[in-house]
């Protein structure tokens, strides 16, 4: 159950993330925001690893690093594409088509992953896409 608490203070910071982005880039440009706010997440990232006993060198050519590899490519795509939408447009729609990667990540997870696909799952899924397109339109 650990894993709970770790994710509602992922909720609470990630709820934050998109207003304070916003009121950032009233002035500041995104990509200046992005490095700003992206470089003390690669900051505090580095003094985790330093101050554990695990070493990165051996993981950067295992064979699975192509898939942490990938991931950032994919979240670099990410993030950069989300904070020049959240300059841009209003928050209430830009974050729920953002937030739609949990619907899409889960179809990827089922389709690929061999997650198992229930009538739950589906309906879930359903849902997520209603709640984006009803909080989204305008």
């Amino acid at each position: 159950m650990r894993y709970l608490l770790w994710a509602v203070l992922a909720l609470i910071g990630y709820t934050l993330v998109p207003p304070l982005v916003k009121m950032a880039t009233a002035t500041i440009p995104s990509d200046v925001v992005l490095v700003i706010s992206n470089g003390i997440l690669v900051a505090v990232g580095l003094a985790i690893v330093l101050s554990s006993d695990v070493s990165v060198t051996p993981y950067l050519t295992d064979g699975q690093a192509v898939y942490a590899y990938a991931a950032g490519i994919a979240l670099t795509v990410g993030i950069v594409s989300y904070y020049r939408a959240l300059a841009a447009g209003p928050i209430s729609v830009v974050v729920p088509v953002f937030g739609m990667f949990i619907a899409t990540s889960s179809i990827i997870g089922i389709a690929f992953l061999d997650e198992p696909l229930t009538g739950r799952k589906v309906a879930g899924i359903a849902l997520a896409v209603a709640a984006v397109y009803l909080t989204s339109v305008e």
